[in-house]
């Protein structure tokens, strides 16, 4: 993807989504919300896998509840940075508090999807929590300000393609919330379709209208702030 320009604080999207065709905008949308790379689905382990490990966690095998974090955590916590804005610190605090609200809630999992489909739904919701709570804004020092001033080129052009991803970041996160979550969840999540499809207890063919109607609102969003 050529870079993306920062002049005059302003950003110069490199394609204008208004002059692509639909395939075009679907396929420019899908590789940007997986960052650029091929949109992996893992191989799905049985899911009495889950059930077991589950069980032999509520009757105190410590081991087995190791095992469901470190089958999950990277899953979550890849989420989660997503959602942030690529912030590494706050992603890994918001994970700790997605497990912490795991382990609470395990008598409500029903087992209609995996475990990592529900933990990641659990982490969705921390994070839009997070969203919601008061924060302090705090001055740049004299030194900091000075370090943001006047960037390089190479400074430039890195500024440039993080206001670019930020801007689809926030775009995803104004959509509405069936839709919020099935792109969130399939892209920054890599669950595959079958499993939101299971969680939130519609079709494979429902979830994928959703995919769609998402591109379109987030094509027009893109395009009317890239004016």
């Amino acid at each position: 993807m050529p870079p993306v320009s920062f002049l005059d604080g302003r950003v110069s999207l490199p394609y204008r989504m208004g002059t692509r065709t639909t395939t075009e905008r679907a396929g420019w949308l899908e590789s940007e919300l997986a960052g650029a790379e091929t949109i992996r689905q893992r191989p799905e382990e049985p899911p009495e896998a889950d059930g077991e490990l589950l069980a032999a966690w509520a009757a105190g095998d410590r081991t087995a509840g190791e095992r469901l974090v470190e089958g999950t955590y990277r899953q979550v916590f890849a989420l989660l940075r997503r959602l942030s804005g690529g912030d590494a610190d706050l992603a890994s605090d918001l994970t700790q508090e997605t497990y912490r609200k795991g382990w609470d809630a395990l008598p409500s999992f029903d087992g209609r999807a995996r475990f990592s489909t529900w933990l990641c739904r659990i982490a969705y919701t921390t994070f839009l929590n997070h969203l919601r709570r008061p924060r302090l804004l705090l001055p740049l020092a004299d030194e900091q300000a000075a370090a943001l001033a006047d960037p390089s080129p190479a400074a430039d052009e890195e500024l440039g393609r993080s206001i670019a991803s930020d801007r689809l970041r926030r775009a995803v996160l104004g959509l509405p919330e069936e839709l919020r979550f099935t792109v969130t969840a399939i892209y920054w999540g890599e669950l595959p379709v079958r499993e939101v499809a299971r969680h939130e207890g519609v079709t494979g063919v429902a979830i994928r209208k959703r995919l769609r109607r998402a591109h379109a609102v987030l094509a027009i969003a893109l395009a009317e702030e890239g004016r």
